[in-house]
Parts: structure tokens; C-alpha cells; sequence
């Protein structure tokens, strides 16, 4: 394959990948011999703003590849333009004898993102009628949130991401925000905002639906 083929096989690919899944995603053809990768063709480029000749990454950056990120393909990587739009990003690359080339692919999610926000707080309900009900509930679920917070073993100021993640999920399991204002008052104990709290939900349920499909 001569670098003219692999350039038209690649363009051609790239118009049809942007025709396909609409404006929010961009494709585009890098020469990747250079360690500038300038752009050699480009399709909904007004999702980075970018053009043709352009050597600026989806991230406004314009960064040098070494010999390694010149022939490392990435792969659904996240990423943010200058303008706030948030990407999902893949690279893949094309080498001959005579040539480098590469298909960039990203993604514009922001307006997917901010729909599942709004989704997210349209399926939450403060507690279920029964437990609403009831008394003592505000003393359960401190109990709960003790109990998980000592499976953790550690203080809340030393929590990192991922042990919040594992607090969630095991008041989750014990039912804990089926509890009335459970989400304010996790949020308070945390010290995270209630975004939050309903974010890290939504991250462990699909988590629980990725493992499902495995």
C-alpha cells in the first residue's frame, strides 16, 4: 500500500464515520511522521475548532509525539477542548514503509452528559412511602453509614475516590437511600455535595451492569 492509498482509504473512512454518527463527532487524518501530527483532512471540525494544517491536539495543546506516541494507538480516552466540550477520543494508526498516518475519532458527549444529569435527578425520589413513614429512621441510617464507614477503615478526611465509591455501594446494599433525605445527609457526612452523592450511585450501577454483561 502506497502513502496516497493509505491516505484515501483513511480520508474516505474518516468522511464516513463523521456522516454516520452526525456533527457532535469529529474524525479526522493525521501525518503522524512528524512529531507536530499535522491534520491532513478533517470533518466537524467546529467540535475542537480545528482545520486542516492545524498541529493542535482536541485539548487547544499543541504538543510534540515522541516515537512512541507517534505509533501507540489510544483508545476511548477522555478529553476536554478549550470551549468546556467533553470527548471521547480514539486514535488509530496506519504505517507503511514510507508512511505514518493516523484516524483520530472524537466524541462530543457534553449535551449526552448533561441529559443523564437531568435523568438522574428525575428518577430520584427522596425515600420510599414505608420508610418515610416509620420511626427512627435518621438513626438507622447513621448506624448504617457508621457501619460502612468502619468496613472502610478509614476517617472521612482520608477517603480518596474510590473509597467513597465502596461507601456508597455497601449503604446501597443495605438499602440505606431508601431512607428519607438519605442523600443529604450521606452528602453531609462525606463532605461531598449531593451531585455528587447521586454521581457515585449512577457510577456503581453501571459498574454492576458492566460486570453483569461479562
Amino acid at each position: 500500500m502506497t502513502r496516497e492509498e493509505a491516505f484515501e482509504f483513511l480520508d474516505r473512512t474518516a468522511q464516513g464515520i463523521a456522516e454516520t454518527f452526525g456533527a457532535s463527532c469529529e474524525t479526522l487524518v493525521h501525518d503522524m511522521s512528524l512529531p507536530s501530527h499535522p491534520i491532513l483532512s478533517i470533518y466537524n471540525g467546529h467540535v475542537s475548532g480545528r482545520g486542516v494544517g492545524s498541529t493542535l491536539d482536541v485539548m487547544g495543546e499543541n504538543q510534540e509525539l515522541d516515537e512512541v506516541g507517534r505509533r501507540t494507538d489510544f483508545v476511548n480516552l477522555f478529553a476536554t477542548t478549550p470551549g468546556g466540550k467533553q470527548i471521547k477520543s480514539s486514535t488509530f494508526h496506519l504505517i507503511g514503509e514510507d508512511f505514518n498516518l493516523a484516524l483520530g475519532i472524537n466524541y462530543d458527549f457534553t449535551s449526552l452528559a448533561y441529559a443523564n444529569r437531568i435523568l438522574v435527578e428525575m428518577m430520584n425520589a427522596e425515600a420510599d412511602l414505608r420508610s418515610a413513614m416509620s420511626r427512627g429512621g435518621e438513626d438507622r441510617l447513621s448506624e448504617m453509614f457508621d457501619e460502612c464507614m468502619a468496613a472502610v477503615g478509614k476517617p472521612v478526611d482520608a477517603l480518596s475516590k474510590t473509597d467513597r465509591l465502596k461507601v456508597i455501594a455497601l449503604l446501597d446494599q443495605k438499602s440505606a437511600f431508601s431512607f428519607r433525605k438519605s442523600v443529604p445527609y450521606v452528602s453531609q457526612r462525606l463532605g461531598v455535595s449531593r451531585y455528587t452523592v447521586y454521581k457515585y450511585l449512577n457510577e456503581n450501577a453501571q459498574r454492576r451492569e458492566e460486570a453483569e454483561h461479562e
